[in-house]
């Protein structure tokens, strides 16, 4: 530092002066170019969707809001209403009900896992197909995959934590 700055108002001058000369010696830092939609031949967007153990393959088209898990209606592989409104999330958060025909096909886990993954992947579809839609399904949390797993048992004890019951006597 061969000139000491001794005022507020000189460092902000200096900062500033070092902030517009950074700026002009790297082009780079050029606002990030917009993101364009991904979709296949047939115009369809795919993603792969996790959740616990369960893993779903989602492919999302324009259509009258068909849902197709496993080959079967998504009212008959999940029969239980929650996981029905887990699947229908991610298409009421984003606003386009009805607007998309889903075709999935999910392995691993149980039921409540197969549901949570396929919100997943359709959510990252969504985004893929249409990326206006990607802030609204970022802010609820949906892009991001659930890392909770069961955790391992352990030698010793009878289940991860639980221990054998103790006998005094």
């Amino acid at each position: 530092m061969a000139d000491e700055i001794k005022t507020l108002d000189a460092l902000k001058d200096a900062v500033a002066g070092a902030a517009a000369a950074q700026a002009a010696a790297s082009p780079a830092a050029e606002p990030a170019a917009p993101r364009e939609p991904k979709r296949d031949a047939l115009g369809r967007a795919y993603a792969t969707g996790k959740r616990k153990d369960a893993v779903a393959r989602v492919w999302i088209k324009p259509g009258t809001g068909k849902v197709t898990v496993n080959g079967k209606p998504m009212a008959e592989y999940f029969a239980r209403p929650v996981l029905q409104m887990i699947l229908r999330q991610p298409f009421t958060i984003a606003n386009v009900e009805g607007q998309f025909d889903v075709f999935a096909t999910v392995v691993g886990g149980g039921l409540s896992g197969q549901a949570g993954a396929v919100k997943h992947g359709v959510s990252k579809a969504l985004q893929l197909y249409d990326p206006a839609l990607r802030p609204a399904l970022k802010a609820a949390g949906f892009l991001t995959r659930d890392s909770r797993t069961v955790e391992r048992k352990k030698y010793g004890k009878r289940k991860a934590r639980r221990s054998f019951q103790f006998s005094k006597r």
